[in-house]
């Protein structure tokens, strides 16, 4: 599993008009080549009626599924420059459909890159991007008296508290990096002279927004 990539944050459109075209970018976090195709047939089904539905997608860890639509637009023209958008952003496992509507002037094929690749880009920033780190749950387990000085630590050291628990003694639960678990449980010990307990919790992507 990566510790970190990028991908769009939800699903969701955004429209914009060049030369009177309709260019609609419809934008969804797929982590499978089947849900990027229900997608895309999901977007044609709704837009039946348009001139073009142009498509690409990019899933998997290593970028191994890699694919472009045209849908009738000229080749190398529409789903090409629309996959290009997606590697320049680095967004993994993401499926952008855009929907035209011509609107009488014909752009050319270096307006239509444009229109596609502005399309693309403006409906992913509509959506949003965030960054997946792969996390580890840390339990910390301490007398009340600690409660006041590892709460401070913790919060002042930037360190992701899941929530505490309250019973016979406080449980902190904090999510840390994986690469970061050994080092942060020796911080732990060093801070409280070895008196907490630690325990690991399971694995999750936590995930955080991102400028784009």
């Amino acid at each position: 599993m990566l510790e970190k990539y990028l991908t769009v944050k939800e699903e969701g459109h955004n429209e914009i008009v060049i030369q009177k075209s309709r260019f609609i970018g419809y934008v969804k976090r797929t982590e499978t080549e089947e849900e990027a195709q229900a997608f895309i047939q999901q977007i044609k089904k709704l837009n039946y009626n348009a001139t073009h539905n142009c498509s690409a997608y990019m899933i998997g860890e290593q970028n191994l599924i890699q694919k472009a639509n045209d849908d009738g637009e000229p080749s190398g023209t529409a789903g090409v420059p629309m996959l290009e958008v997606l590697k320049q952003m680095d967004l993994k496992d993401t499926t952008v459909v855009v929907t035209r509507y011509f609107g009488g002037i014909k752009l050319g094929a270096g307006g239509l890159i444009r229109a596609y690749s502005s399309s693309t880009s403006e409906a992913i920033r509509h959506v949003g991007v965030v960054e997946r780190s792969l996390m580890k749950e840390v339990i910390i387990a301490a007398d009340y008296g600690l409660i006041g000085k590892l709460e401070n630590e913790l919060r002042n050291n930037d360190q992701l508290i899941e929530h505490i628990d309250y019973a016979e003694n406080v449980k902190f639960h904090v999510y840390v990096p994986v690469s970061k678990v050994e080092e942060f449980q020796a911080w732990m010990i060093d801070l409280t002279n070895d008196q907490v307990t630690i325990r690991l919790g399971d694995e999750k992507y936590v995930e955080q927004d991102v400028e784009v």
